[in-house]
């Protein structure tokens, strides 16, 4: 009976609006089918089609019940809820072998997509936060409903707001250490007691759900870090005539390996090494338990070109203060998956709105630039086996600078086609086959960072513009070395918005229909 498992898709929306599709029953039909799906809803995005059949509304078994009663539910959900789908083939096949629909669950740790993402096991994260005059600004309280300590007046803009704090996220653990089993009084002493950073482990309100309707346990090596606001930093070295260019040491009373005697002008020193920054891994493998000739072997093997993940004081220090590792931010990176999708984030109710300055001055910047002799007048910088590409050396008055480019600025799109998940020779051959006109899409380092910690995608619709759907027009050009310098493809012309036609709310001898 497997090959009858539904999928669970959760969608949210804002108030107001709509999921994106029309709920109806029709003659010679069975069950609730999914109709008329507004393209670039919250339905449409989440892979839902035309003639899916809903088996469950938040858990509760439809497949007998009358459409109107189907439509309440949905209603009474509010701006989230989660469905059981199965297909038109799937759900027919089951219903002509007699299979009994509200014994087929989904496999717990299955994928739930959410709004076109799909997720796959809820995460916790870690917040980290340093207290202001006003104090950490938000309250505990415990509720006679449910277990657990909860997160409650997050003040709008403030400190535990900025860290990712928000209200209804239930508290794991404070500075590494699990307060789940505490009491109410226990946790504001540890917290009192904390001085004036704290490092908490939290799950939002839909993760505790699942977490609690599963039984799980949560951990924080589990933990997204994505909020935490000192990041490890992955540097790509490539050895040079004399060698790397920095001393691998280890300090007395002090557990690790460590970055000494840069060389100025060496590999380590052009690729943003620091002194004192702490070596947490070499190619992906972490040192922490290794001998210092361990590590050194490690450099030997990796003929002369290596990708570091190291921390600067800061940034171990309060990694340290949750009693986690940074190779977290590795697996992260490694393995994170697409973001979700801006209107997904966008149909999904905050706590508090920020100011229409913050929100304003949170947007990517479409540059568009034409070729002269010399060039663009930019770099295109990489890191090796990292997916991301930053602006760099922007020559004052040329092209790219006139577009306003800047350096550092992330790169997030090149002529309509995101470049995210590309690896820097792929972006290098796109531009190089681009022509003499070149459009990108980025973003400020500090705005694309603010944008991903919020989960939200980076496209030209936040500046109001539709995506972009052809592809560049190709042309040679002679090769480069690894730092590019660019040119671009020809602007493809914008689609119009469409959408799938749809029906009005109604109700006929063929066949009943409501819009959700």
């Amino acid at each position: 009976m497997a090959a009858y498992k539904p999928r669970v898709i959760s969608l949210t929306k804002k108030p107001r609006q709509t999921f994106g599709f029309f709920l109806r029953m029709e003659l010679g039909e069975e069950g609730h089918l999914i109709r008329s799906l507004e393209m670039g809803g919250p339905a449409e995005l989440a892979g839902i089609k035309d003639g899916d059949r809903i088996i469950r509304v938040n858990g509760t078994f439809v497949d007998g019940l009358s459409h109107t009663e189907v439509v309440e539910l949905v209603k009474n959900s509010g701006t989230s809820v989660t469905f059981h789908i199965m297909d038109e083939s799937t759900y027919k096949e089951a219903k002509a072998k007699g299979v009994n629909l509200s014994e087929q669950h989904s496999t717990v740790g299955s994928k739930v997509i959410a709004n076109g993402v799909a997720k796959g096991d809820p995460k916790p994260k870690l917040c980290y936060l340093v207290k202001s005059a006003s104090g950490f600004e938000f309250s505990l309280f415990t509720s006679n409903d449910e277990e657990g300590l909860f997160i409650t007046e997050v003040s709008p803009g403030g400190v535990a707001h900025k860290a990712g704090v928000r209200a209804k996220d239930r508290l794991l653990e404070v500075n590494g250490e699990n307060v789940e089993d505490c009491t109410h009084e226990q946790v504001v002493n540890k917290i009192k007691q904390a001085g004036n950073t704290l490092m908490f482990l939290l799950l939002d309100e839909d993760a505790d759900k699942v977490c609690r309707s599963q039984y799980a346990k949560m951990g924080s090596r589990l933990a997204t870090v994505k909020f935490l606001p000192h990041k490890p930093r992955l540097v790509n070295l490539t050895k040079g005539p004399d060698g790397f260019g920095f001393v691998l040491r280890e300090e007395p009373k002090q557990a690790g390996h460590f970055i000494k005697d840069i060389d100025r002008d060496s590999p380590a020193g052009r690729a943003g090494l620091k002194e004192m920054d702490r070596l947490v891994a070499v190619d992906g493998k972490e040192v922490d338990n290794c001998s210092h000739e361990q590590v050194v072997e490690m450099f030997r093997q990796g003929g002369g070109e290596c990708c570091l993940l190291v921390v600067d004081q800061e940034t171990d220090q309060m990694y340290k203060l949750g009693k986690v590792s940074p190779m977290l931010f590795w697996e992260e990176m490694k393995d994170s998956n697409l973001p979700p999708s801006y209107t997904e984030v966008m149909n999904t109710a905050t706590p508090a709105q920020p100011d229409e300055k913050e929100e304003e001055d949170l947007k990517p910047k479409l540059c568009r630039m034409e070729k002269s002799s010399d060039g663009y007048g930019f770099h295109l910088n990489g890191i090796q086996g990292v997916f991301g590409q930053f602006i760099k050396e922007v020559v004052k008055g040329g092209a790219a600078d006139r577009a306003g480019l800047e350096d550092d600025d992330m790169v997030v799109e090149v002529n309509g086609v995101n470049v995210e998940q590309s690896g820097h020779q792929e972006v290098v051959e796109m531009i190089r086959r681009s022509g003499n006109s070149l459009e990108m899409l980025v973003a400020r380092k500090s705005v694309y960072d603010q944008l991903k910690a919020k989960g939200v995608s980076i496209t030209r619709m936040l500046l109001g513009e539709e995506p972009k759907s052809q592809e560049p027009k190709s042309q040679e050009h002679s090769p480069e070395t690894s730092k590019k310098e660019i040119e671009r493809p020809e602007s493809p012309a914008e689609p119009a918005k469409q959408r799938t036609p749809s029906v009005s709310s109604s109700s006929s001898a063929e066949s009943i229909d409501e819009r959700l």
